[in-house]
């Protein structure tokens, strides 16, 4: 392990270093979406640290004079304009470390976004965009050795999301038929449990009303004995 920073230029340097990427690349991948590219956790340290590196050399063209007076404050050496304008620094940082960085991503997530002919979601993937708002609904699914399994999703079940792989809980299963309709629900129940990868075809049904109002009656009465 390296030395740890122990005074507060070094402390300042590294956070001038890697916090506006930081701020950038985090708003980025929330506004635009995670791309492919950006999967290796390497690869989006070395993204934010550039983006760092590009943000700073900006600062130092535009404003470089007044932010080096604003650090070293009425002396020609040291560092006594940090304690000497406290709050004139808090706010310069403030502007500096998340305002610009974060006005940087929306632009560059607008344009990218415009430049696209197809919609794009910031929702990773589609499995979560499925599940993201979803309802209430019957969910069946032909595994990869062509038998069906299905049950309902309701209140107490649960989708995992990105990054995780694809997992669904159903809190109530179903018999199902050879054909994948729904035969009758599996008495005693305490919910289904699949992956997606094994998994050929998932399709959601919303239900009837009054299969509906059963299902979560079901629930209440299996959650409440």
């Amino acid at each position: 392990m390296g030395p740890v920073p122990s005074t507060l230029l070094q402390v300042t340097l590294i956070v001038l270093v890697v916090l506006p990427g930081v701020t950038y690349q985090f708003l980025r991948e929330r506004w635009r979406g995670p791309i492919p590219a950006e999967r290796d956790f390497g690869q989006r340290v070395l993204r934010a640290i550039t983006a760092s590196l590009v943000l700073d050399a900006v600062y130092v063209i535009v404003a470089g004079p007044q932010l080096l007076h604003l650090v070293r404050g009425t002396s020609r050496a040291g560092w006594d304009g940090l304690t000497q304008n406290p709050r004139l620094v808090g706010l310069s940082a403030l502007l500096l470390l998340v305002l610009v960085p974060a006005a940087a991503a929306g632009i560059v997530s607008w344009w990218q976004r415009r430049r696209l002919r197809a919609t794009f979601r910031s929702t990773p993937t589609a499995w979560d965009h499925a599940f993201r708002d979803r309802g209430p609904c019957f969910v069946r699914a032909r595994l990869k050795n062509g038998s069906w399994i299905g049950g309902w999703y309701g209140t107490r079940s649960y989708a995992t999301s990105f990054p995780n792989a694809g997992e669904l809980f159903l809190q109530a299963a179903w018999r199902m038929n050879q054909d994948g309709s729904f035969d009758a629900r599996v008495e005693g129940t305490a919910g289904l449990l699949f992956r997606l990868e094994d998994v050929e075809v998932l399709e959601l049904l919303e239900p009837p009303p009054r299969t509906a109002n059963q299902e979560v009656d079901d629930a209440r009465t299996s959650a409440h004995p």
